[in-house]
């Protein structure tokens, strides 16, 4: 058995190594397959946070939103935790590591710090399954050093529904396509990322339906579109790039922080998706709707699993009539009774 050569392996370092494998060859342990053993284990300890990362995304990448192009799986890692951690081997990390690299946020920005969090135990738990020698209760350790977050959640600032008139009729002052996309985006209670996206196939006279990979929930949705939607989406067809409504300046569509600089520059606290609070809350204060249609108008699921299991109705037309006096209230327009649906 080989020790190494000379002077790479001093005199003194070949003795003790020789004086280590003979006692193994008396425990009846082959030594030469016993440093075998010992180099693979070396190489496996010698997978990096990064690089463990990138594996766990790819493992996952299937079971995310749009195979999780948008970056949102790995951006609370990009951002809080590969800086510091990236380059250490994951056998490595400890709570204390975690610890320290996570503090700064952990009580400002607590949301944050707790997807950070998770997304490095399931990083951890991929370690492990690749046979990494990985402390799988280091996050949790992590969190009993931290204790629990000072900060308190905030909703996000929403313009009462009273108000939403005097604001909507500002936007039809410019058919920009920043303020065609609020304004859809108000009629429908849509969020931000499907409006944005939002492609002319999608459309279909009087209804809007949203892919599944498109919104949160992960399952088609379909909308209904007042007539004031639908003219919104005549004014904004003559803009579109590529198919899409919404067509940025340079290329891509409008981004997420478009329409919230719109609000800013009016010197607004509200901000776009608070607008999905003004329709609910306007629901709730001015109508008589049944909860389950109120929620499915903000493609909120309702009930256990087995209610959802049975119950298949997206309660399409009931949304319909609800939305069109939805777009009757922003605009001032009124809504005669023979055209609404009784709900």
């Amino acid at each position: 058995m080989g020790l190494g050569r000379f002077p790479d392996v001093t005199l003194g370092n070949a003795r003790e190594a020789a004086q280590k494998w003979r006692n193994l060859a008396a425990r009846g342990i082959d030594p030469i397959k016993e440093r075998e053993r010992e180099r693979r284990q070396a190489e496996r300890n010698l997978h990096t946070l990064a690089d463990v990362t990138r594996e766990c995304f790819e493992a996952r990448q299937a079971d995310l939103k749009g195979d999780g192009k948008a970056g949102r799986w790995m951006s609370p890692l990009e951002g809080h935790i590969l800086p510091k951690l990236g380059g250490v081997p994951v056998a490595e990390i400890d709570q204390n590591d975690i610890k320290q690299t996570i503090a700064p946020i952990y009580h400002t920005k607590a949301e944050t710090a707790r997807k950070a969090l998770n997304r490095l135990n399931l990083v951890l738990q991929h370690g492990a399954a690749m046979g990494l020698d990985v402390d799988l209760q280091a996050v949790a350790k992590a969190r009993a050093l931290l204790g629990k977050p000072r900060h308190t959640a905030k909703h996000i600032p929403a313009m009462p529904w009273a108000d939403v008139p005097n604001f909507y009729g500002t936007l039809k002052q410019e058919d920009t396509i920043t303020h065609l996309a609020l304004r859809l985006l108000i009629l429908t209670g849509a969020r931000s990322g499907p409006v944005r996206f939002c492609h002319v196939d999608e459309i279909a006279g009087d209804t809007w339906t949203i892919p599944a990979n498109k919104m949160k929930s992960g399952v088609e949705y379909r909308v209904p579109l007042s007539l004031e939607a639908q003219t919104v989406i005549d004014l904004a067809r003559p803009l579109a790039r590529e198919g899409f409504l919404f067509p940025s300046v340079r290329k891509g569509v409008i981004s997420d922080a478009t329409m919230a600089r719109l609000m800013d520059r009016r010197k607004l606290e509200a901000r776009p998706h608070g607008f999905r609070s003004s329709l609910r809350d306007w629901i709730s204060e001015t109508t008589n709707t049944p909860h389950d249609v109120a929620e499915a108008c903000l493609a909120h699921s309702t009930g256990s699993g087995v209610e959802t299991a049975y119950k298949r109705t997206d309660f399409l037309e009931q949304r319909r009539a609800l939305l069109e006096r939805w777009a009757g209230h922003i605009t001032g327009a009124s809504v005669k009774s023979g055209n609404v649906v009784a709900l």
